[in-house]
């Protein structure tokens, strides 16, 4: 019995729980509670805008086109919808960029759709 208590221990001991997160530069997001901050500041995102950071984040340097990103982000691939993609993706410039005129996290792939940048990209986590 205190063969097992001691490997209980043991286990509990190495293995912490983690919090699944990614990192980009001064851009870190925590999935598991659904928090993302710039420069330690935390980014007031909606629900849409921070799964869509998430799944950009989660593939970088992946070129999406935005009726990969409907079906993706938002479950959908109706095509008078694709607006909405560029919508978003404004907002989410505006919020995460520090200027959003010269994005360098969200990039546009002209002709194609869009990607997230990883520069010096962590996940950590599992």
């Amino acid at each position: 019995m205190k063969a097992i208590l001691r490997r209980v221990e043991q286990l509990a001991r190495r293995s912490p729980v983690q919090l699944r997160s990614l990192r980009a530069g001064d851009l870190e997001i925590d999935l598991d509670r659904r928090i993302a901050t710039r420069e330690g500041h935390v980014l007031e995102l909606t629900a849409k805008e921070f799964d869509l950071l998430a799944h950009l984040m989660q593939h970088p340097a992946r070129v999406f086109t935005r009726a990969q990103l409907l079906d993706q982000v938002w479950g959908t691939t109706h095509d008078t919808f694709e607006h909405t993609v560029n919508s978003h993706i404004n907002r989410l410039r505006a919020k995460l960029e520090p200027d959003p005129t010269r994005p360098r996290y969200i990039v546009t792939v002209w002709g194609a759709g869009y990607r997230f940048c990883a520069m010096d990209q962590e996940k950590t986590g599992s």
